[in-house]
This record gives structure tokens, C-alpha cells and sequence, in this order.
């Protein structure tokens, strides 16, 4: 008798005898189907746990990185698998997903192109599919996947085809390479992230040097941006990265310059930041403020609590966040175990946070405490040659 057959048998006897006089032996045939049934069509399904994730890295002489490296992550132990290399790719610092197809953009940061990559979503190995000429150093999706958008130099929106591909710019229009207003700034632009907020509406992009936050029109049926709005920060902050909380009535901003996060209240309506708080990153017993300097900031899924990243100190600030304010307390700074935290991730089920040391080559996991929100190293780092970007996509 077959396996097959035996399942089926055991399916019979079940059934023959009242099968519904009590739950427990309802959810006995339920399991005895769903195992031939997966026997039948000879598929397996993944853990739910498990996660591919992806590292962008800086290539070059003394990096010893081929491009785009990809690992298997357990949100269940915490265990990151070795690092293996994806794709071959050109400084590809930063990252980024389509929210719903299996597809990759790599931004070459040095090059001036960005790359669209299919991914295997059984093992994550990247295929090319397109680029398109835009210089960037960092890159994201709207949530209905319609376009990219792209920092570095200006802000820059692209279409996205059905399949994934990139499409070009819209020329002469404002969604190719939009530079900011100079106003009293005698400094060149320097947009270093934007985002897509209000489910698409808008974008909301950080610029280093004017230290100013800037709100654009998004319309991504036509992929163009229109300057909107713009909230000055203080004097020497320099926003750098930008992350909204989960209710989007809030966001936040990670200061460059000054190792500081700046708290805002956003009218996803009228597309409006009011600035509500600006706290540290550092430890108050961190005196040479001017040997760190932040990089990433993410809010935790609960939207319980924040994190960014610091380099100098080496570490991921850690913040308890008032869903009702909006507010920031700082909780501590935790060590990464490693060089330079140019980046920085929490995996899906928001029970750990990789951190990427870039000169010290490594990704190092970190438990995440549900009831404080503080980090515990898990005493895993594992090998990636100079990580500056982390990307979860499930596993299929």
C-alpha cells in the first residue's frame, strides 16, 4: 500500500464514524486531507517563520563584496543563516522591494544607475531585468508598487512596469532628478532619502544640507513629484533617513549632524509636518558628540517603540514611543558588536533587529524585549563583506 493510500484510508475510517460528534476528530480529517492533499500535489510549504533576507553592500578595492549577498532568517530562534552571494552588482549601498512581486532594486550608488532584479523566491538568487540612468544613494516603493522613488543629488520618481521593470522618467517633468529650493542656503542639495506617505499621496524626502524636511505631491499614475511643503529643522541637525510610525500620524526623522531625532505630527490630509520633538541618540556620558553621526531609524511594528543607528558610538539608540504624543524616551544605546551601523532592520514578526556593522563586515541579530522594547544580543553576528542595507521579504 502506497502512502498515499494510506492517507486516504485513514481519511475513510475517520470518516465512517460520525464525523462530527466532536472537534477533535473534525480537525482530525482536516489534518489527514491537508497532508494528502500536499502529498498529491508534491508541494511543501515553508516555515512561517522563515524569512529571505538581503544585503546591499559598498564593492570595490578592499571590501572584498561581489554585490548583492542573501541569507535565510528564522523569526522564530533568531538564526541567520551564512551569507551567500545573490547577484553580482556595482556598489549596490542601498536596497530596496516591490511590495508584491518578486523583484529587487539595487541603487548604484557611485555609477549613477539604479537595477531592477527578479528574485528566485525559493533560494533569493537575483536575475537583472532593467536599469535606468538616475544617480541615488537610496531608494523606495509606494505600497501600491506603482513607483520608485530615488534620492541622491535630487529626488527622482520612476514608473513601474507590470512585470516589475523600471520604467524611465518622465521627461521635463518634475519626477526627473527634482532639486530643491536653494532659498538662503548657499549649499548644493542634498536629498539623502524619501519615502512615500498617506498610502501613496505624498513623499516626504530629508535633506542633509538645506536641514530641511521636505513634503512632495505624489502622483503615481503619472510617477512625477511637486514640491508641497517644508519644515526647517534647527541649525546643524541634517536629516539623513526618515520613518513613519504604523498609524501614520507621526513620523520621524534621524538627524546626520547632530545625533538627533526629530519627532513630527503629520495631517496625512493636508500633507503637513509639525515639528514636536527633537531628542538625543547618544548617552549623556558621550561627550565628543562630533566622532558619531546618525544613519538609520525605524519604528517598531507594535509602534511601541523606535531605534536608530549611530556611528562613531557604534550603537542602536533604543526609545520607548507614546502613541499618543508621538513622543520619545530614550531607553539606552546598545553596542552593535561591530563597526559603523550604516544600517539597520527589524524582521517581520518584530521580535529581532539585524544590524549591519559595515567596516566590521558582519550582520549582528539582536532579540528585541516586547514588554520594554530594549535589545539583547544574541551572541550571532555572521559574516557579510562591508553591509550597508538590510531587506526582509517572507519566504515563498
Amino acid at each position: 500500500m502506497t502512502v498515499i493510500q494510506k492517507f486516504w484510508g485513514g481519511a475513510s475510517q475517520l470518516i465512517s464514524g460520525s464525523i462530527y460528534e466532536t472537534r477533535q476528530r473534525s480537525l482530525r480529517i482536516a489534518a489527514v486531507f491537508a497532508v494528502a492533499s500536499a502529498l498529491f500535489l508534491g508541494t511543501a510549504v515553508a516555515p512561517a517563520a522563515e524569512h529571505l533576507v538581503w544585503f546591499g553592500t559598498y564593492t570595490g578595492e578592499g571590501t572584498k563584496s561581489d554585490g548583492i549577498y542573501v541569507s535565510r532568517f528564522n523569526d522564530e530562534t533568531g538564526e541567520l543563516s551564512e551569507a551567500k552571494l545573490a547577484g553580482k552588482a556595482t556598489t549596490p549601498s542601498f536596497i530596496a522591494l516591490h511590495p508584491t512581486l518578486p523583484v529587487l532594486y539595487a541603487a548604484a550608488e557611485f555609477v549613477g544607475k539604479i537595477e531592477a532584479f527578479a528574485i528566485d523566491e525559493s533560494t533569493g538568487i537575483l536575475a537583472p531585468k532593467n536599469r535606468q540612468q538616475v544617480w541615488a544613494c537610496q531608494l523606495s516603493v509606494d505600497p501600491a508598487g506603482k513607483v520608485l522613488l530615488a534620492a541622491g543629488g535630487g529626488v527622482t520618481c520612476l514608473g513601474i512596469a507590470e512585470d516589475g521593470s523600471l520604467k524611465p522618467a518622465v521627461k521635463g517633468s518634475p519626477g526627473g532628478a527634482l532639486e530643491h529650493p536653494k532659498g538662503g542656503n548657499r549649499q548644493k542639495s542634498m536629498p539623502h532619502s524619501i519615502y512615500p506617505a498617506a498610502a501613496g499621496k505624498f513623499a516626504i524626502a530629508c535633506d542633509l544640507n538645506f536641514n530641511t524636511v521636505f513634503v512632495h505631491a505624489l502622483d503615481t499614475e503619472k510617477a512625477t513629484l511637486g514640491l508641497h511643503g517644508s519644515t526647517v529643522l534647527k541649525a546643524g541637525a541634517g536629516p539623513r533617513h526618515f520613518a513613519m510610525h504604523p498609524n501614520g500620524k507621526f513620523g520621524y526623522s534621524v538627524n546626520q549632524k547632530d545625533s538627533t531625532v526629530t519627532g513630527f505630527s503629520f495631517d496625512a490630509q493636508a500633507g503637513a509636518l509639525t515639528e514636536i520633538q527633537t531628542i538625543s541618540t547618544l548617552p549623556e556620558d558621550f561627550k565628543d558628540r562630533s566622532k558619531s553621526a546618525t544613519a538609520e531609524i525605524a519604528i517598531h511594528p507594535s509602534g511601541k517603540f523606535a531605534y536608530a543607528s549611530n556611528r562613531g558610538h557604534d550603537s542602536i539608540a533604543m526609545y520607548q514611543l507614546d502613541e499618543a504624543t508621538g513622543k520619545l524616551a530614550f531607553l539606552g544605546a546598545e553596542p552593535i558588536r561591530g563597526r559603523e551601523p550604516r544600517n539597520f532592520a527589524i524582521a517581520p514578526g518584530g521580535k529581532f533587529l539585524l544590524a549591519a556593522g559595515q567596516y566590521s563586515a558582519g550582520v549582528a541579530v539582536f532579540a528585541i524585549d516586547q514588554a520594554t522594547g530594549k535589545l539583547r544580543y544574541t551572541d550571532r553576528t555572521v559574516a557579510v563583506p562591508s553591509p550597508t542595507c538590510i531587506r526582509f521579504r517572507p519566504a515563498r
